[in-house]
């Protein structure tokens, strides 16, 4: 099964913008994970709030918020452009940036998981054996909440190859640029001669999606095996 060159692009970008999506958003899932999982303060219900909001906001509604706020000529969006020449707006970088909202609240979740479940009886010996804080943490508690962190990039990257609503709102569809795997099969529907093309890229994402969840079972299951019974 050959691939056209449209359907090649809108399969690199859409894996370029998964990947960045994935790498730029773990760094901080992580700290808002353990942050969530560990302490108590005021608001948090209203951050948690905040949090989920992606996903249960109409993609479209999401979208046109990112672009009133992140556009050339938004809230946001014009300082961005004028002091440091950042653009979101109708670029691939819009559509990282679209897919780090998105996706971040299913980052985060598994990763808050796998913290609240680590046994902080190794936390405090650690602690009474005189390790920092922060050896503690890179030390115990990061690599017992490794395989949230799997989980977690898993879905994102995932979530990230499937967004379409709030993407093609925020930063449009423009061929080479824009238009991943899902707004490609939208644009091949729209043509005449445009179904088979539309239908391979379905099974194509299909697989990639399979894919990923085999790729999950897969390395838990080494991480599982690696760890032995220790459960976190």
């Amino acid at each position: 099964m050959l691939f056209s060159p449209e359907e090649l692009s809108a399969l690199y970008l859409s894996a370029k913008v998964a990947m960045f999506a994935t790498v730029c958003s773990l760094p901080f899932a992580i700290a808002t994970a353990y942050v969530l999982a560990r302490y108590d303060f005021r608001f948090k219900v209203v951050c948690e709030a905040i949090l989920q909001l992606p996903m249960v906001l109409p993609p479209v509604v999401l979208g046109y918020l990112l672009l009133v706020i992140f556009g050339n000529k938004g809230l946001i969006g014009q300082y961005l452009n004028q002091w440091f020449g950042i653009q979101f707006a109708f670029n691939w970088k819009g559509a990282v940036f679209t897919s780090i909202i998105v996706a971040f609240p299913l980052m985060v979740q598994p990763i808050r998981l796998s913290f609240q479940l680590i046994n902080q009886q190794y936390e405090q010996i650690a602690a009474t054996l005189g390790a920092s804080p922060y050896r503690i943490f890179f030390s115990i508690s990061l690599p017992l909440a490794f395989s949230g962190m799997i989980i977690g990039s898993i879905l994102c990257f995932s979530r990230s190859l499937g967004e379409f609503g709030a993407t093609i709102t925020f930063v449009g569809n423009i061929p080479d640029e824009t238009r991943t795997i899902p707004i490609a099969i939208y644009s091949f529907l729209q043509q005449s001669n445009g179904e088979q093309m539309a239908m391979r890229l379905v099974i194509l994402s299909l697989l990639l999606a399979f894919a990923a969840l085999i790729a999950n079972s897969i390395i838990l299951n080494k991480y599982q095996k690696r760890f032995g019974d220790v459960k976190c």
